[in-house]
């Protein structure tokens, strides 16, 4: 008896769970669906099948957004502030946790403080110092502003991260005669893998998904992200649902294959920075 109604209750958690997944995977259907409906039959039958599997959509939405000039542009923007991100944070986080000087301990519990804020609530003084800095409407510009909002949230990850690195490592090295830098990209950073793939892929999603940032920065045509690129096809009297949908579904399907494929390391990295230390 004991043993049917632990199995019950498990076997209704386990329902419980795959009808939340179905729900959150609705808006996944709707969108590869309806991409390959014609305009007609979008706006006749939402929720069913598509007749035929019809590319007219990606074809025209490809020429019409320019895509790989969008594509382009997202992954420079996305990549160079990953890289910027990650030498920034890494360093930082390991002067932070090894060298706990007043200041330090100071700076730390800020860059915390900082992940709880808002970015509408700097949005308008980012645009301002951006427009007195003369970075608006570059790709550069808005690298550094990705390395500045998102190296709050690297740096916390590094740091709970390297506290389940040896000390002994480095003293070690330091004993073969190695110089603080050479301690740091020899010894250390190899061991931060997990995390280093963590903060790509977690920055990753922010970067190429964020709508808000770009539309502040980039305002010339030639710029524009996937994201931007894609806003364009709803005006104030007409929307391109069909031309949309499939514009949304090539977007999707680069950061969903490259997240995929690094998952296990996401999780391997998140557990070993929230357990040690």
């Amino acid at each position: 008896m004991k043993e049917r109604t632990y199995g019950m209750k498990w076997f209704s958690v386990e329902i419980v769970v795959l009808l939340l997944a179905l729900l959150f995977l609705a808006p996944f259907y709707f969108v590869l669906a309806n991409s390959f409906k014609g305009f007609a039959e979008l706006l006749s039958d939402t929720s069913g099948l598509p007749k035929s599997l019809d590319w007219s959509n990606y074809e025209r939405a490809w020429e019409v957004l320019n895509f790989p000039r969008a594509l382009r542009n997202s992954l420079l923007i996305t990549v160079f502030s990953d890289l910027c991100i990650i030498v920034v944070s890494s360093m930082a986080a390991y002067r932070l946790l090894r060298h706990p000087t007043r200041i330090n301990r100071l700076l730390f519990p800020l860059f915390v403080a900082a992940m709880v804020v808002p970015f509408q609530a700097v949005m308008i003084p980012l645009v301002k110092v951006g427009n007195w800095l003369h970075i608006l409407n570059s790709i550069p510009g808005i690298i550094l502003c990705y390395t500045g909002l998102g190296a709050s949230f690297s740096i916390f990850l590094y740091h709970g991260f390297m506290k389940s690195i040896p000390l002994e490592v480095e003293e070690a090295a330091v004993m073969d005669g190695c110089n603080p830098y050479g301690i740091f990209w020899r010894i250390v950073f190899p061991l931060l893998k997990p995390m280093t793939v963590t903060v790509i892929v977690l920055q990753s999603l922010w970067m190429w998904n964020d709508f808000l940032l770009p539309l502040l920065i980039l305002q010339k045509p030639e710029l524009q992200t996937i994201q931007l690129a894609t806003n364009s096809l709803f005006g104030q009297y007409l929307k391109q649902w069909d031309l949309a949908l499939a514009a949304l579904v090539m977007g999707i399907v680069p950061i969903l294959a490259f997240f995929l494929a690094l998952q296990k390391h996401v999780i391997q990295g998140i557990t070993a920075g929230a357990v040690k230390g």
